[in-house]
């Protein structure tokens, strides 16, 4: 049985990671990969080990291990090598290692001291050219080194929210396409549609002859139903788009939904509410009420835009009321989206060598 040993941040995986991890796959009959991240990192260990199984999961012999390394790396300090040797035996749980594989400069020192062989792995990267450092630095251009899940983690989330007949999805829909003509990776801009709207057609569906919107029956089981349905459509959209998700409606939106149609909202509505980067408000003010037949709150729309102006100055996210004619409220969501994403990510930077003459790599 040959025992193959692969360390690593995976600040975050990428596509290099899971060439090393597919190569050490192929040449063992087992493999454990150490998930080894500091705990200064912005990305949670165990989300890095979640995607990592989920990518490799065709691979039943390599397994996961995530452990907290934050023993200062200077590779030049034997103190420093006996601490990290130590972390990884740990993980390792000390069975013997025949093969290191890394695509870094302190793979054969590593190995050595595990008394295995090393495998380098495209420490050019050549095969596969990113690196964590570049993917951190910009995610929108290595977008296609990262896998679903991952993609889902660094996208973007705009959410358009407002009251009936303000042109909520209209927005949402033109914002998503004004997007996908930037192309490359924007190319894939999703958007989400309003689950509510589908739950309301059914339950239209199911009236009896003669019944209207006026008859409809709102139950709570029925807005838990709309978050759950909203906040799974949303995730599966993130894991397949660009940097982008526009949404039309969310969880904290449901809410506010929940309280016009039953006077308060229930906890479990409240506790399904994410924090998106960004709120765009669609004013109800110089928007007619078209009624498409799932619309019955024409005489409530400045209540409820006035009650997600209060619940967004509330919730702590970045927000902004767009007003005016449909073309000035496009450009203003733009900009706002251009925003976002000139802001960044903002991930901590890791712990990094003591001696930038160190043999340790930094591309993990």
């Amino acid at each position: 049985m040959v025992h193959g040993l692969v360390v690593g941040k995976f600040y975050p995986p990428h596509a290099g990671h899971h060439h090393l991890i597919d190569t050490a796959a192929r040449a063992c009959d087992e493999v454990t990969v150490v998930v080894a991240p500091s705990t200064v990192e912005s990305i949670p260990l165990e989300d890095r080990v979640a995607w990592l199984r989920e990518v490799h999961a065709a691979s039943p012999h390599v397994r996961f291990v995530g452990i907290y390394d934050d023993t200062p790396i200077d590779y030049g300090s034997e103190a420093a090598w006996d601490a990290h040797a130590a972390t990884f035996r740990r993980a390792v749980g000390g069975r013997k290692v025949d093969r290191v594989f890394s695509s870094e400069a302190y793979g054969e020192e590593l190995a050595r001291r595990f008394g295995a062989r090393h495998v380098p792995v495209d420490p050019a990267r050549g095969t596969v050219p990113v690196s964590g450092t570049a993917v951190r630095a910009d995610p929108v251009a290595h977008w296609d080194k990262l896998a679903p899940p991952v993609r889902a983690w660094f996208a973007k989330r705009v959410v358009v929210v407002g009251a009936e007949s303000t042109g909520t999805t209209t927005l949402a829909r033109a914002l998503a396409a004004h997007l996908r003509l930037r192309g490359g990776a924007f190319a894939g801009t999703a958007w989400v549609e309003e689950y509510g709207r589908t739950l309301t057609a059914l339950k239209l569906a199911r009236l009896r002859p003669g019944e209207t919107m006026a008859d409809l029956v709102w139950t709570r089981d029925d807005f838990v139903t709309v978050v759950r349905e909203q906040n799974a459509a949303e995730d599966a959209a993130a894991r397949a788009g660009g940097p982008v998700l526009v949404c039309d409606t969310d969880s904290f939106a449901t809410a506010i939904w929940e309280e016009r149609y039953l006077g308060h909202t229930c906890e479990p509505v409240r506790a399904a509410a994410r924090r998106p980067d960004l709120y765009l408000l669609t004013s109800d003010e110089g928007v007619p009420f078209e009624d498409d037949g799932m619309r019955d709150g024409e005489h409530l729309r400045a209540w409820m835009t006035g009650r997600f102006r209060d619940e967004l100055a509330a919730c702590g996210v970045p927000w902004i009321e767009l007003t005016g004619p449909y073309r000035r409220r496009l450009t203003t969501a733009v900009a706002a989206v251009d925003d976002v994403l000139a802001a960044g990510w903002n991930l901590a930077s890791p712990l990094l060598p003591a001696d930038s003459n160190s043999i340790v790599g930094g591309s993990c």
